[in-house]
């Protein structure tokens, strides 16, 4: 991708989001497809952080909404913020974790299995290929768990 096609694609949005209600990424991929812009969602969500545009809503209802009036990017600390506010639904100490090893190409279905069960303790689960990493609320959560699973899983 060229910076030119990007700045391009950057002031499309900016003109499509000042001049209409958009609330949906959908919508904004599709309004830029009229005016020639292909472009994924992947890559709107990026031009989206990165010109500071989040959604909010108004009397209208949802929709995106640009932080600031000014050309300069925002700060990585705005964005962070405009981020959390936007997609995060808890924020939690942990003070311990452990690991898991599975078969290889195994560790998200583990995962998901431990997500589902809604273990008491566990804040967060993480996968990768064959390692998934627990967080939990703390050591004597840890402890009952590892003990837990260790039995489950028969070994």
């Amino acid at each position: 991708m060229t910076r030119e096609r990007r700045r391009t694609r950057e002031r499309a949005i900016l003109h499509i989001i000042g001049s209409r209600p958009i609330r949906s990424q959908i919508e904004l991929v599709a309004a830029l497809a009229r005016e020639g812009i292909s472009t994924t969602q992947t890559t709107l969500s990026r031009d989206l952080r990165r010109l500071g545009i989040v959604k909010r809503s108004d009397s209208g209802g949802p929709r995106y909404h640009r932080l600031g009036r000014d050309t300069t990017p925002p700060s990585p600390q705005r964005m962070l913020a405009a981020t959390l506010s936007e997609l995060a639904l808890n924020i939690g100490p942990g003070n311990a974790l452990f690991a898991i090893r599975t078969l290889s190409g195994c560790a998200n279905a583990v995962a998901i299995a431990l997500d589902e069960a809604d273990l008491d303790g566990v804040l967060a689960t993480v996968a990768g290929d064959d390692t998934i990493l627990v967080l939990c609320r703390d050591a004597e959560a840890r402890s009952t768990l590892v003990n837990d699973l260790r039995s489950l899983a028969q070994l």
